[in-house]
């Protein structure tokens, strides 16, 4: 993207080095821009280096320098300040043609990428045998926001999950499927199984209790590797049940469709991977096992790490699934870029799993393979998130429990200001909120640091909170209906006039999304999005509280709707980008 700023920053090099030549007969000044310049602000440092060559102090040389300096169009009079520093000012008219620019751009001024990639997020990796927990929040909250911010700056994005849906785990659900629901299996509809919770707690009850019922586990474990016809069947009907539940958890969070591509999606090609690596020599067998061994990698006793392929009864392991996907990526799905949001604590097996990719010839210059880690989701505790118990907490009980904090909280308030609300305006609300504060809680920070979860700091109206982005959104709809005013008729002639220092302040910020987005691009770290929704929050509120909107007259009236509209529709574009809808009312 060729962002505003990206061509204000352009722009002003180019003038700074003609400048320079104008006056010194020379293109190569050492004119350094002062780091992470403002929007609006930029600021030129004549280099010390420079005052011996040509004889003259910084200062002066940056006076000269001025005097040529052509950039009338953009910026107030350059001015000197300091032993060398050059300050450029936009002007008020270029922030104000800026405004009146994207006021009818429904993408706010954000360009599609130029040059688009075809991306893959890998989402949470959930084995099917088991019930979602805390540990797949953070992957699913990051993994959508990246993929809409990528798919709406132009990339083709490919939403996957590589979900765990083989191995020993489905013996005991298949085996319990056959002895408790005998008829699911030649029903030619789906039976009601109840939920996955219940379903994974009877089998394992029985599990645990009866050797009998262990035994026929531990063959269906067998049968179902053996490619058995009705095992098969039996391991596709606990599959839909298992996806069904992550679908109500997926829809309850507003995530967006998921492509569940499996282990068992990969079975199949697990051989030719072994074949693979053998061709090019890098597999050497290890006390019966075939193995990579790694560069940069050691085991204790200081020699190469060997990185297991197929274990030694022929067998294979995550590494080798994990080894498929990457060369089914490249190979069948033509990806430039994939991006893996999982913990912290997969670090190493990412870059062990790249390594071979890279030197097995999958991954070359033409496509980027990154591991984007993420934290810890802690207690108040300091302390990895469980129950009193000492499990994982069920991401159903937390999503729900939060729904329940946030319905308190908005009935505390309606009771406060003497507000009569339906029962469905309080459940919609209430669960906009409450699901909005988690995602924004955790996108909030930055990926790569633990987190506390606090109910009580999420759901807060102040702070950097969702309910006060939500607030924020509001408070201009509120305008909206006191003035009875209809945005979308605001004259596409009106002019954009702005006067008070709080409307500059707003102004640029509201001419920064593209940047940021951009930056985001780069880096992966959503919580640059979360600042900047923030920052544009507590502008907003400013110019609020500083300047008259409906009882100003005209034309800083319709100027100040307009402004209040541009912050209403970035929080709302921003919000969507981070998973997260707005509310009309709070």
């Amino acid at each position: 993207m060729n962002s505003t700023i990206a061509q204000l920053k352009n722009r002003f090099a180019q003038a700074l080095t003609a400048a320079f030549g104008a006056a010194y007969g020379a293109t190569d000044p050492i004119l350094v821009p002062a780091s992470n310049p403002k929007f609006g602000d930029y600021q030129a440092n004549v280099s010390l280096s420079l005052a011996k060559p040509l004889g003259k102090a910084p200062r002066a040389i940056a006076e000269e320098i001025v005097q040529q300096l052509d950039v009338a169009d953009l910026c107030e009079t350059p001015t000197v300040a300091g032993p060398g520093f050059i300050n450029l000012t936009l002007k008020t008219s270029y922030l104000e043609s800026q405004i009146k620019a994207i006021q009818s751009d429904p993408r706010l001024g954000v360009a599609p990428i130029a040059h688009p990639q075809r991306v893959i997020v890998d989402y949470p990796s959930p084995n099917i045998a088991k019930e979602m927990h805390v540990g797949h929040l953070r992957p699913a909250i990051i993994g959508d926001c990246i993929a809409r911010i990528l798919e709406f700056i132009g990339h083709d994005v490919l939403r996957i999950s590589h979900i765990g849906d083989w191995g020993t785990p489905f013996g005991m659900l298949i085996a319990y499927l056959r002895a408790a629901y005998p008829e699911a299996l030649t029903a030619n509809e789906s039976l009601d199984l109840g939920d996955l919770s219940t379903f994974y707690r009877q089998a394992k009850q029985r599990f645990d209790a009866n050797e009998g019922f262990r035994e026929a586990a531990r063959l269906s474990v067998v049968q179902l590797q053996a490619g058995d016809e009705e095992t098969l069947r039996a391991w596709k009907i606990v599959c839909e049940l298992s996806s069904r539940s992550y679908r109500v958890i997926y829809d309850l969070m507003g995530i967006a469709h998921v492509l569940e591509r499996g282990e068992s999606f990969y079975n199949p090609l697990l051989e030719s991977v072994v074949e693979d690596l053998k061709a090019t020599g890098l597999l050497v067998e290890d006390n019966g096992a075939q193995c990579v061994f790694l560069e940069g990698f050691t085991n204790k006793e200081g020699k190469p790490l060997p990185l297991i392929v197929q274990k030694s009864d022929g067998g294979y392991n995550y590494a080798t699934t994990d080894l498929a996907a990457i060369r089914y990526r490249v190979k069948e799905d033509k990806v430039q870029r994939v991006i893996y949001p999982v913990g912290m604590e997969q670090t190493n097996h990412f870059a062990q799993i790249f390594q071979v990719g890279r030197r097995a010839g999958w991954i070359t210059e033409a496509v980027e393979f990154i591991h984007a880690p993420f934290g810890l989701v802690l207690g108040e505790d300091n302390k990895k998130l469980k129950t009193r118990s000492g499990e994982a907490v069920r991401l159903q009980d937390l999503l729900d429990e939060a729904i329940a904090h946030a319905r308190t909280d908005l009935e505390a308030r309606l009771k406060e200001e003497e507000r009569q609300e339906t029962a469905d305006f309080i459940a919609h609300a209430s669960q906009v909120t409450g699901i909005s504060a988690i995602k924004y809680a955790d996108l909030s920070q930055n990926r790569t640091s633990n987190y506390i979860f606090s109910y009580d700091k999420m759901l807060s109206l102040q702070g950097n909170t969702a309910p006060y982005m939500l607030y924020a959104y509001v408070r201009v709809q509120g305008i909206s209906r006191k003035g009875q005013i209809d945005f979308e008729q605001l004259g596409a002639n009106a002019a954009i006039v702005l006067k008070d220092e709080s409307e500059l302040t707003l102004a640029k910020h509201l001419l920064q999304l593209d940047e940021i987005l951009a930056q985001i691009d780069q880096d992966l770290l959503p919580n640059r999005l979360c600042q900047y929704l923030f920052e544009l929050s507590q502008k907003f509120n400013r110019f609020y509280e500083q300047c008259p909107i409906l009882d100003a007259d005209e034309p800083l009236r319709t100027s100040r709707l307009i402004l209040a509209d541009l912050t209403a529709r970035s929080l709302k574009l921003g919000l969507s980008l981070l998973g997260i809808p707005v509310l009309e009312r709070m």
